[in-house]
């Protein structure tokens, strides 16, 4: 054969099929990785995290607290434990002192009493990881909004369910509306609220 005379390709070897088959299902689970991460932070910018693997079930508390026991069978009411909401910007976590007003004698035995208890003894406070964020940049003030929606909706408690949903009955409390700023806006337009940027933003 002439030098420069077409001369088929030789088949390559067993290593570099190998390779080259590594290389393409590398690429191909980079792909959909990428893919799952976008579909993730866009449907979590645009309103709540997509539902599919878990991932707006609400994140895991260093105490499981049970919610549908204390609210639907004792039948305490949201301010009963989130006490400054009536009265402040914030609804405020109990300390664990108040839980111990009845867990000193009540829930012996029980796993997640048992935890409470070991962070009373050592003065410890109970690290909740936080379930409900709105930027840094907005100012929400709790009390004027159960202050004018309390006698429409039944109290403090049927207040709380128009953005946390009724946390009464969950396992575990998840966010359940997107708390953008789209979504503010279009309550207090319903409601005849103020939607001067000052508003929130001060």
């Amino acid at each position: 054969m002439l030098p420069g005379d077409f001369r088929p390709p030789s088949r390559p070897s067993g290593r570099k099929l190998l390779l080259f088959g590594m290389l393409g299902l590398g690429g191909l689970v980079g792909l959909v990785v990428t893919i799952g991460i976008a579909a993730f932070v866009v449907s979590a910018w645009l309103g709540l995290p997509l539902a599919a693997f878990g991932l707006n079930d609400g994140p895991e508390q260093p105490i499981a607290f049970p919610h549908p026991h204390h609210v639907q069978e004792i039948g305490l009411d949201c301010t009963f434990c989130h006490r400054n909401v009536t009265k402040g910007a914030a609804a405020s976590i109990p300390a664990v002192g108040l839980c111990m007003t009845c867990h000193k004698t009540v829930g012996d035995g029980k796993p997640e009493v048992e935890k409470l208890r070991n962070f009373h003894a050592s003065g410890t406070p109970v690290d909740w990881v936080r379930v409900h964020r709105v930027p840094d940049h907005v100012n929400f003030v709790h009390e004027p909004h159960i202050r004018n929606f309390s006698d429409q909706y039944g109290g403090p408690a049927g207040t709380c369910q128009l953005c946390h949903g009724d946390v009464g009955s969950m396992v575990k409390v998840k966010q359940v509306r997107s708390l953008k700023m789209g979504d503010c806006v279009e309550c207090h337009r319903n409601n005849n609220a103020p939607t001067d940027c000052t508003t929130c933003h001060y």
